[in-house]
């Protein structure tokens, strides 16, 4: 990648002869007064290739080309020969030239550089010892026009350096040093050193091309900043003779991207299923990048003054030790903590190798900090909706230095910019917990009944807060017959649990007081009218079912108000759907229209289940493929016991975001 940092104006006076060249075309767009002595007058903007026409100029463009191709600077050291050119006392002139890719306010370009050779040509021994002089002189040129400097050095292939334009000492406070030994290496980042030391022996070891690593330096002020160290291979006749390279202060730079990525990437919290997921994201955003791991406390008042933290995510960069497992482990706060949650700014801890004060994390967590040798600790309050809700603590370790204040400042930056998709987690966790502990408490157990098995089970969806208002019912009548509903009302809010709540209360009010002949159809047509009346009007879908003893097996009565259809897995016999020609519309679409019942008979050890669609629909899948799919897998566990049953038919679901209520009714084998 090009950088602009070539002003061309400042070979005006250069003895060398400097031309720059612009665009794929090669458009001539700077040349200096050498320039022009050694080749004539040049019109600028136009290509190069229409300028130097001559025969003897054959190859120039190709050159050119290459050279913006792959970014490689080229060398001409065959003399060329300009006929008729100069002052006219000489007919010939002769030259080498240079060409290196460069970027300028032009743009990508190529800078060329020709040095005037017509005297070594004259006089071969002369010609010979300066041509190679200049020759080195024109490569050490090319390769710190590639680099931007601040210090400049050569490294020979032996690894032995030396400092060309001084500014180590300036910067570290430290002599320079012509190895890189373990005092040089001392000044480097310890989580630096290694992809250092492995970069360079890869540039050593491999074919000569340009090396170039970015690493953290301690300064002379005692922080670190980031720099780039770029050298440049200089080959003669094949052998690599030793490296032109420079090294730049890019803190600046890296910071500034450093700090867009980690503030774009707090998006992905919005993304969480719920609070430790959340949390989970909120801890990777710093690590390893700004801190060595991260742990986050979820805060609570405990009475008296007295302020708890929870575990609830942390994570660590590789190489550490594996980190505790979450078990909700729960601490009092110390002074340093419940200061820094008070003041809402964050406080940094620093104290020798793994040597943890007391009080500062859970006992769990200090011992895991003295294994992973922490050195330091940030804690650093997140304020959600005005409130202090949890407290993030960033560790460094193994040999890490303690954070600066930019790297403090940039924790606390990404931090705050992802409170806002915290708190939306968290209401959201309140709101779904609410809604459970309602849901839950109108899902009573299914009673016990005589001569069969009756298994139930509510299993809430995979999303944030999506609780919806899935249900079932399972209750005796005065007359012995046991009454099963299965139901499905809109909406996944709070709203629509307390909705389920209603139309669960009013169909056990009819259904209990039915007179005898009262069908299920009944039953629905009389919930549909009384939700209507009362203004209920919420879309749901249920299945009711009567059931009653006939002989040695059951009699089974049903209406469908546009749910899924029952599924009955005979002892004996495939799987199928009890459905009709004749479907009813579901609840509070059309109260006035008529219902059905329909009926059948099971025989012992016949199998009846009622479910939600949450058990059969998964998103961008055809519902009869989800019908297909549990009928197959109930077919081959039907001889499970009841519970089993259930829970297998839960577990087979291949993407549950949606809630799901089962009910598995089953007629007792008697004995033989």
């Amino acid at each position: 990648m090009f950088e602009p940092q070539l002003t061309p104006e400042v070979f005006d006076r250069a003895i060398v002869a400097i031309a720059l060249t612009a665009g794929r075309e090669h458009r001539l767009v700077y040349r200096n007064d050498a320039f022009r002595d050694l080749f004539g007058p040049r019109p600028l903007g136009v290509p190069v290739g229409e300028l130097f026409t001559e025969p003897q100029e054959e190859g120039l463009v190709d050159t050119l080309d290459l050279v913006l191709a792959d970014t490689t600077a080229r060398q001409v050291t065959t003399p060329r020969t300009l006929e008729g050119s100069g002052d006219g006392e000489r007919e010939h002139r002769h030259f080498v030239y240079s060409c290196s890719p460069v970027a300028s306010r032009f743009g990508p370009g190529v800078l060329v550089a020709a040095i005037d050779t017509t005297g070594q040509v004259h006089s071969a021994q002369r010609a010979q010892r300066l041509s190679t002089e200049r020759l080195h002189a024109l490569q050490r040129y090319e390769a710190l026009v590639s680099a931007v400097s601040q210090l400049v050095w050569t490294a020979q292939p032996d690894g032995v350096m030396t400092e060309l334009v001084p500014g180590w000492e300036r910067l570290t406070g430290h002599p320079w040093r012509d190895t890189m030994d373990e005092a040089w290496m001392s000044l480097v980042h310890p989580n630096d050193r290694a992809g250092l030391r492995e970069r360079w022996m890869e540039a050593e070891a491999g074919e000569p091309a340009m090396f170039e690593h970015t690493y953290r330096l301690r300064f002379a002020s005692g922080e670190y900043r980031h720099i780039t160290a770029r050298g440049v291979p200089i080959v003669r006749e094949g052998e690599l003779v030793e490296w032109v390279g420079a090294t730049a202060d890019v803190e600046d730079r890296w910071r500034t991207r450093l700090r867009e990525r980690l503030l774009a990437d707090t998006m992905a919290v919005t993304e969480s299923v719920g609070p430790e997921d959340a949390f989970a994201a909120v801890a990777g955003l710093v690590v390893p990048e700004l801190t060595d791991a991260c742990t986050v406390f979820l805060l609570s008042e405990r009475g008296h003054g007295a302020t708890t933290g929870t575990r609830i995510a942390s994570t660590s960069r590789a190489g550490l030790p594996p980190l505790p497992p979450l078990r909700g482990q729960t601490f009092r706060l110390g002074p340093v903590a419940l200061r820094a949650v008070a003041d809402r700014t964050p406080a940094l801890l620093t104290f020798p190798p793994g040597e943890i004060p007391s009080g500062v994390v859970p006992e769990e967590s200090a011992r895991w900090l003295a294994a992973a040798g922490a050195t330091s600790l940030t804690l650093l309050p997140l304020v959600i909706d005005g409130t202090p809700t949890a407290l993030a603590a960033a560790a460094t370790c193994q040999g890490s230095p303690p954070p600066g204040r930019g790297d403090i400042d940039l924790l606390q930056e990404v931090l705050q910019r992802a409170q806002g998709a915290l708190g939306q987690t968290l209401e959201l966790q309140r709101t779904r917990h609410a809604a459970l502990i309602l849901q839950r408490a109108l899902l009573t157990e299914p009673p016990a009944v005589p001569g069969a098995r009756l298994a139930a089970r509510y299993q809430p969806g995979n999303r944030t807060a999506e609780v919806g208002g899935d249900w079932y019912d399972a209750f005796l009548l005065p007359d012995g017959s046991l009454t099963l509903t299965i139901g499905d009302v809109a909406g996944h809010d709070l709203t629509a649990a307390t909705t389920m709540g209603q139309f669960r209360s009013m169909l056990r009010s009819v259904a209990y007081n039915a007179t005898p002949g009262h069908t299920p159809a009944d039953t629905l047509s009389a919930l549909d009218r009384a939700a209507e009346g009362l203004g209920i009007g919420s879309f749901a879908t249920a299945v009711h079912v009567q059931l009653t003893r006939s002989g040695r097996g059951w009699f089974a009565a049903w209406s469908n108000a546009g749910h899924p259809p029952p599924l009955l897995l005979p002892a004996d016999g495939p799987a199928r759907y009890l459905t009709s020609d004749l479907t009813d519309v579901p609840l509070c679409v059309a109260p006035a229209e008529e219902r059905r019942t329909h009926r059948a008979g099971l025989a012992a050890g016949d199998t009846l289940i009622l479910y939600t669609d949450g058990l059969v629909e998964v998103p961008g899948e055809h519902l009869t493929t989800g019908l297909d799919r549990l009928a197959h897998t109930a077919g081959r566990a039907r001889d499970r016991p009841l519970d089993d049953l259930c829970d297998h038919l839960l577990a087979q679901v291949p993407d549950a975001r949606d809630d799901i209520a089962l009910l598995a009714f089953r007629p007792d084998v008697p004995p033989a």
